[in-house]
């Protein structure tokens, strides 16, 4: 028996019907990614603590070596009958004295003096000729003028080893009430002679600038996604400096934005030629830096796609699973592309705007939907999949935590907080007292989580 054509045909397109009802396939257009790397992060003002702390025995030894051999030499003996010549004997002693500089200066002294008178014409005189040693003892006072340390020196006393004595009449007789009066022909150049000296010793601002321009140099905080930390100098503080136990000190403080940069290195802002020193009472010790957390779209999708696993979304006999995520960036906001199975294969696309939740450390979307073409494609081909209350438990799966990613951050930086030097003799130690999440943004390879630091950063400069 023949069966007719049309019969044949019939039967034909209902097994089509039936295969294709079975297993719809979706055909939707990919939401091509942005480029939307930023250039850097909102930056606000911080205050680094720099403490100068320079020891007594480095200032001595300074100024030993700037003031040495022949300090004064007076060689005209006709004018007040004493010709003298004074030299450092031996090193100079500089110690604390109550908030003072106290130097002691062994000094050996050639005087010849003169004993006669000039009559008629005749000159009758006796020179005679002392050698001496004694000790200078002078106190200065400490101030701080254009990157500085000034000194006002006294002479407080002269003591002599021996007290200087010339032979008359054959008898040994004391001469220091002359020798003495001598002193003041030199005391204003020994004092002028010790500031210059100690001024010459304490000029730290090569030093100084020389560390921040270390610590100006932009420093990587995450090797895999190129994030850098700058520290940009705005104003540089200083407090009046004082003497402490065996150091002299200096608080001084730069005023900076710390920024952050994904991508290249960014350039360095340090300008020794603008940095200027100003005199204040105190100084802001507070540091507020904005800090990234990087959370990759291949590690975000790898989260998410394991949020979704052996759960089904849909009613009755209709419904699909999630097989896999893919995240990125189009305008803004996310892209959630869900690879699904079931009684439609294919591919959604769902756009939202990241939020985050402070309290369990997630990223979560915000107004979840789907893409345009998506919604269109899945009107045709499933109402049911376009239904809110599907989108709200597809929703629910679409976060995952950046706890790890907060730690890391942390851990970055605080490494920069540990006696880090990035210098001889420059130390940096800090505190991170307040960590807080600011926003999100977006960038072409991944979630970029800004937190902001609070705390205080101190960087010791020590020694000269």
């Amino acid at each position: 028996m023949q069966v007719p054509y049309r019969i044949i045909t019939a039967v034909f397109f209902a097994l089509c019907v039936s295969a294709c009802s079975s297993s719809n396939k979706i055909a939707t257009l990919k939401p091509e990614p942005d480029d939307a790397t930023p250039l850097f992060y909102d930056s606000e003002v911080s205050y680094i603590n720099l403490p100068i702390s320079v020891k007594l025995k480095d200032i001595e030894n300074q100024t030993n070596t700037i003031l040495n051999g022949l300090i004064y030499e007076d060689a005209i003996i006709a004018d007040d009958d004493i010709e003298m010549k004074v030299w450092k004997q031996a090193p100079i002693t500089i110690t604390n004295n109550a908030g003072k500089i106290k130097t002691i200066l062994p000094l050996k002294a050639i005087v010849k003096y003169r004993i006669g008178t000039k009559k008629m014409g005749i000159e009758m005189y006796d020179i005679q000729e002392f050698h001496l040693d004694g000790l200078i003892t002078l106190m200065s006072d400490v101030s701080l003028s254009n990157w500085k340390l000034n000194t006002k020196t006294e002479l407080k006393s002269l003591d002599w080893k021996e007290s200087p004595t010339m032979t008359v009449f054959g008898k040994n007789v004391p001469v220091t009430y002359l020798i003495n009066p001598a002193v003041k022909l030199f005391r204003s150049k020994i004092e002028r002679k010790i500031d210059e000296a100690i001024g010459k010793s304490m000029d730290f601002k090569p030093n100084v600038l020389a560390a921040l321009e270390k610590i100006c140099v932009p420093f990587l905080m995450n090797d895999s996604y190129k994030t850098w930390l700058r520290i940009a100098p705005i104003e540089l503080y200083s407090t009046n400096s004082r003497l402490k136990n065996d150091a002299f000190l200096l608080d001084m403080g730069l005023k900076c934005n710390m920024e952050t940069f994904v991508g290249k290195e960014p350039e360095s802002k340090y300008n020794a030629n603008k940095i200027v020193l100003k005199s204040v009472t105190k100084i802001p010790q507070d540091i507020s830096a904005n800090i990234v957390a990087v959370s990759s779209y291949a590690e975000a999708s790898r989260i998410m796609t394991s949020n979704f696993k052996e759960q089904e979304f849909g009613s009755g006999s209709k419904k699909v699973t999630v097989q896999n995520v893919s995240i990125w960036h189009k305008a803004g906001k996310m892209i959630i592309a869900l690879d699904i199975l079931g009684s439609i294969n294919g591919t959604i696309y769902l756009a939202g705007f990241p939020k985050y939740n402070d309290k369990i450390k997630e990223v979560y979307f915000d107004q979840l939907d789907y893409a345009l073409d998506t919604k269109n494609k899945l009107t045709r081909t499933a109402n049911w999949l376009a239904q809110s209350l599907i989108l709200k438990k597809i929703e629910q799966n679409c976060r995952y935590s950046i706890k790890a990613n907060l730690d890391e951050a942390q851990k970055s930086i605080m490494t920069y907080l540990k006696n880090y030097s990035p210098m001889q003799g420059v130390f940096i130690n800090g505190i991170a007292q307040q960590i807080e999440f600011d926003k999100i943004q977006l960038t072409n390879q991944a979630i970029i989580a800004i937190i902001k630091v609070k705390g205080n950063v101190n960087v010791s400069v020590d020694g000269l």
